[in-house]
């Protein structure tokens, strides 16, 4: 059977997280295939919230395997509060399985991502702090530890004492902070071995098998497309690749075992941090947006900043993605707008653009070319079939078909599971 991709076609806080929660009911496997901690998704199920940063969404369902992959780069402290925090809610994490080839986050990768961003002074990038950048730094430079050699501990300590070598020199010469121990940092993440043992696999055999017995795999991405780091608006991204492509290398699958890629998107667009946002709202109505929708970090607590829906990054999220269906979140929202805009189009200097423009300077200066839509001014968190939604609702949704050329396959309508219209 083959499996799925669910990712994020915006900047992310697209509401994945009670998407890939939708999907992992009826999926034997739920694979987080990039990212850390830098991501979360939160699910509401009853009164009950729950945050997840690491562990996929899977977890929630008995019957799942939830799999962090090899694209994937683990805060080992933070997973095990994770797993500790979900068993406290009742919910069993014993079926978590992690990549052995994952690569750790290390406590001086945080210490260089927090004085590195603050040296950044006005060019700040907007990173959260735990790491990420400087451990993938370390992956590609090949002188990253991995979940494995956690299991080999002189290997592990020679590996450590030979990262802060470097890393040391850097952080007393350049950033004058006071140098770390590599005998108390190894101590600390050997401690975590036994815990994570039973957890630790070859995850890329272990979707293949699955796959070859006819059991069905989603693939979840963390942050959005125009997060990506070879494809989103650099270098105000992430370091990885939440695209669709970046699930095949983070899992270890070929493109033969994909059936459909989901992109989700809101009704309108929000990003957390620095960098462009042509369609960005600094008024009364971008504050109506956060407030009603809730506009705040999963895993940070920022404020996000909203804007109405850019279906010129949406085509292009459907481009690079291949995506072959939208699921469309917080619908909701805009009922309490009288008068809708979606951008179509970018125009700066004259000219007009229509497809996602190369250069990125055009982002930051062009203007938004909207197309006004109606409201409908009434509630539709109740509504459970497509054809009970408001004539305005409806032609908001076709719309968006019409201008991506992809069918919205899905509707969210409040973040409760329940409110959701599939067509």
């Amino acid at each position: 059977m083959p499996a799925t991709i669910v990712l994020g076609a915006q900047w992310g806080d697209e509401g994945k997280g009670r998407v890939t929660d939708h999907f992992a009911e009826s999926s034997d496997y739920v694979v987080r295939y990039q990212g850390g901690n830098n991501a979360g998704h939160t699910i509401v199920v009853g009164d009950q919230k729950l945050a997840l940063s690491l562990i996929p969404s899977g977890v929630l369902y008995p019957h799942c395997v939830p799999v962090i992959g090899s694209g994937c780069v683990v805060d080992p402290k933070v997973l095990i509060a994770e797993m500790e925090m979900v068993a406290g809610r009742g919910i069993d994490p014993s079926r978590l399985r992690i990549s052995a080839n994952a690569h750790l986050i290390m406590p001086y990768h945080r210490k260089l991502d927090a004085v590195m961003e603050r040296y950044l002074g006005n060019n700040q990038i907007g990173t959260t702090k735990r790491g990420i950048g400087p451990a993938y730094t370390d992956k590609y430079s090949r002188t990253g530890i991995r979940v494995q050699d956690l299991y080999d501990p002189g290997i592990f300590r020679k590996k450590v004492e030979t990262a802060l070598d470097d890393k040391n020199r850097l952080l007393t010469r350049v950033y004058n902070q006071l140098p770390m121990d590599p005998g108390i940092i190894a101590d600390e993440y050997l401690r975590y071995a036994d815990r994570l043992l039973p957890h630790v696999a070859d995850t890329s055999l272990l979707l293949w098998e699955a796959l070859r017995a006819d059991q069905r795999v989603l693939l979840e991405g963390a942050q959005g497309t125009l997060l990506d780091i070879d494809h989103g608006t650099y270098p105000f991204v992430t370091s990885s690749n939440p695209t669709a492509g970046g699930a095949l290398v983070g899992a270890g699958i070929g493109p033969g075992e994909i059936d459909g890629v989901i992109g989700v998107a809101k009704a309108y667009i929000s990003r957390v941090g620095t960098g462009p946002f042509p369609t960005e709202l600094s008024d009364d109505l971008g504050n109506r947006m956060v407030e009603l929708g809730g506009e705040f970090g999963t895993v940070t607590g920022r404020r996000r900043r909203c804007g109405w829906l850019d279906l010129v990054a949406l085509r292009y999220a459907v481009r690079v993605n291949g995506i072959t269906q939208l699921f469309v979140t917080k619908l909701d929202i805009l009922s309490h707008f009288p008068k809708l805009q979606i951008a179509v189009a970018y125009e700066v200097d004259g000219e007009k653009f229509t497809d996602f423009p190369r250069q990125q300077s055009v982002l930051y200066h062009c203007r938004p070319v909207y197309e006004d839509l109606a409201g409908w001014n009434s509630d539709i968190s109740a509504v459970r079939r497509y054809q009970d939604l408001p004539l305005a609702a409806r032609a908001y949704l076709e719309f968006i078909e019409e201008h991506t050329g992809v069918k919205v396959g899905w509707v969210s309508v409040g973040p409760e599971r329940h409110q959701l219209i599939g067509r």
